[in-house]
């Protein structure tokens, strides 16, 4: 049984499956129940959805056969009474899959095709707990600072830090990583004549800005081999996760778009929103910049860390596409002439002569 599993046995989770009662289905529920999950079966009629939408649920495995034309209703009644139930698709083997466009309609976290094996099915369903108790976890201080705001506002900061150094301590090649990406963003934020409030929130979000990854399983986060498809996407989550992670608190209001948002690409391919040039919030393109700046000049388990002048040169040659030329053309700034500020921040990737010089040569042959 997972660690979250054990969470919801003595926290009382529940999950709700609502499904046209097949035995493909029935079957999975079975396999949950042995797993430790209390698992409340409900079948997708008009005269259950008043028992569906009333009843509390934590998470909500939706059987996408109701999706047909005489079900829609249904669905979106519940989804509609339901709006903060962590969501979960049950999709035939080899069947059609919804649209994205679909799956955020109806706020979908992720699906799972019906086989014989639910291993992904569990890891998908534990990955969801995981979610839940965090901002569950994150709600009840944020109900407690109605009474002592003060106090438990720094409680409520040192509560999601720890979070923060529980995503980094798990992974020693990414420790230390968001506070460099913070050093990194306020450095081409002063570059482009930035408010002091804006630096702060530049400083605040690059700490933050890989929170949810709390949310991603492990064996998927510290995967040191190729990701499947499927992986990927997962991966990609943390962005959103993050954002429902801060959501909960209005003191990170400030922050919320860099965290969602730093991973869009300039010119519209990035996610999970697919935001495109200036559409994209400015912190989160100065971030988006720092971030991959620190995650291409850093050792990762997959790789070795890249040598400073390809990591400008990959700056350079992804401005316009990746990266908001603009914010792009700063930090190659700050890195030419404030290069004692850059290794001041690289602790543990400091440049040495050889690389300085290499750097310099660099800048001086793109300039031709």
């Amino acid at each position: 049984m997972g660690v979250y599993s054990q969470i919801q046995v003595q926290q009382g989770y529940r999950i709700m499956v609502v499904s046209n009662g097949s035995r493909k289905v029935s079957k999975e529920l079975e396999s949950l129940s042995n797993c430790g999950y209390t698992v409340i079966s409900m079948e997708a009629t008009s005269e259950a959805i008043e028992e569906i939408s009333n009843e509390k649920a934590d998470l909500l495995l939706v059987d996408s056969s109701i999706l047909g034309d005489t079900n829609t209703n249904i669905f979106e009644q519940v989804c509609s009474k339901n709006k903060s139930v962590y969501t979960l698709l049950l999709v035939e083997e080899n069947g059609k899959v919804p649209s994205i466009k679909t799956m955020k309609k109806y706020n979908i976290q992720g699906y799972w095709e019906k086989s014989n094996n639910c291993s992904q099915l569990l890891l998908l369903v534990e990955s969801g707990i995981q979610c839940v108790y965090q901002e569950r976890e994150i709600q009840k201080i944020n109900n407690e600072l109605l009474d002592t705001k003060e106090l438990l506002k720094k409680n409520y900061l040192e509560s999601i830090e720890t979070l923060r150094h529980t995503v980094e301590a798990k992974d020693p090649y990414t420790r230390g990583h968001s506070d460099r990406v913070a050093e990194y963003s306020v450095l081409i934020g002063k570059k482009l004549g930035l408010s002091d409030l804006d630096l702060k929130k530049l400083h605040t979000g690059g700490l933050f800005h890989d929170i949810g990854k709390i949310g991603i399983p492990d064996n998927i986060l510290f995967k040191n081999t190729k990701l499947s498809n499927d992986e990927y996407l997962k991966i990609k989550d943390h962005a959103s996760i993050g954002a429902r992670i801060l959501s909960e608190a209005s003191i990170f209001n400030d922050i919320i778009p860099i965290v969602k948002h730093h991973h869009e690409r300039f010119d519209g391919n990035g996610y999970p929103d697919n935001l495109r040039g200036e559409e994209i919030p400015l912190l989160a393109r100065i971030t988006s910049v720092a971030d991959s700046f620190d995650a291409m000049f850093s050792k990762r388990a997959y790789r070795d860390k890249m040598d400073v002048v390809d990591v400008v040169a990959e700056i350079a040659r992804n401005r316009g596409t990746q990266f908001d030329p603009v914010i792009a053309d700063a930090f190659l700034d700050v890195i030419e002439n404030e290069f004692e500020s850059v290794q001041r921040i690289a602790v543990g990737n400091e440049f040495d002569s050889v690389q300085r010089i290499a750097v310099g040569n660099e800048f001086e042959s793109m300039k031709k």
